[in-house]
């Protein structure tokens, strides 16, 4: 997207966040907001739609209340840079990538709109900006949110236009640490594993942080993290380790995201538990 640069005073090119949440501020509803960190502020946003590119998907850790968070970064390339913030396992998150898992061509401008549901909760629709039509397809509970998650990744990337900045494929945000140190992070979080089982675990190896371990050690414990989220998920232990094996090592060997396949992983197991009750 080419845009005319405007020459002299101006805001300095950060991106702007948008964090989906539905709520009031002094008598103002909204189902997304701005947020002013000096002030700790929730400023309203009254529009509820969003017209731009989307250039990239992250999944971003953040903490909160002492606790890792992972979260769906939507970014969208309008008449500034913006970023939509929400919950990886949001209802605003899975509505969107089931309406974007339908569009092939990412370089025509899209409506993002966020729509207030019940109990607090925020849903998402989009429309291609055009033809002002909306993308619309039917939720299932055998959905596979981490197919739907690479293969919008892999039109970003491979179909992204010369109007369009090229984007990298899905991962985490980077941290000024250690890779191994932040894969256990990431994965920990993912599953909602205890933080204080892990620092027992490490202890038992005799370090404090997992990039001090051999490659090997650091693959061990995120297969003893995995099999204690799957334990309540299987009838079967063995089950859970064997499709542990085939969905998420056999996948990374193969070269997967590793956080997309334990994702997809989770997923099918939860809806097999599902299934057999």
């Amino acid at each position: 997207m080419l845009t005319e640069i405007k020459l002299g005073l101006c805001n300095p090119p950060e991106p702007i966040y948008l964090y989906v949440n539905q709520g009031e501020v002094d008598g103002e509803s909204f189902v997304w907001y701005k947020f002013n960190i000096s002030q700790e502020k929730k400023i309203p946003v009254a529009q509820r739609a969003l017209t731009g590119y989307l250039s990239e998907l992250r999944l971003t850790t953040k903490e909160f209340k002492g606790k890792d968070n992972l979260k769906l970064d939507i970014v969208v390339s309008a008449d500034e840079l913006y970023v939509v913030r929400t919950g990886v396992e949001t209802n605003f998150a899975k509505s969107f990538l089931l309406a974007a898992s339908l569009v092939q061509d990412f370089s025509k401008p899209l409506i993002i709109v966020a729509n207030a549901g019940d109990e607090n909760t925020v849903f998402c629709n989009l429309y291609d900006a055009a033809t002002k039509t909306k993308i619309y397809r039917e939720w299932s509970r055998d959905l596979d949110w981490a197919t739907i998650i690479h293969d919008i990744q892999s039109l970003l990337v491979g179909g992204a236009s010369s109007t369009i900045p090229s984007t990298p494929k899905l991962s985490v945000v980077p941290q000024a640490v250690h890779p191994q140190d932040l894969r256990i992070k990431n994965i920990r979080t993912l599953l909602d594993y205890p933080l204080d089982l892990v620092r027992e675990w490490l202890q038992f190896q005799d370090v404090d942080r997992p990039s001090l371990l051999h490659i090997t050690k650091i693959n061990e414990l995120v297969k003893t993290m995995c099999l204690a989220w799957a334990a309540d998920k299987c009838e079967y232990p063995n089950h859970a380790e064997s499709s542990y094996q085939n969905q998420v090592v056999d996948a990374v060997v193969s070269g997967a995201d590793e956080l997309t396949a334990i994702n997809g992983w989770m997923q099918q197991l939860q809806t097999a538990k599902v299934g057999a009750v």
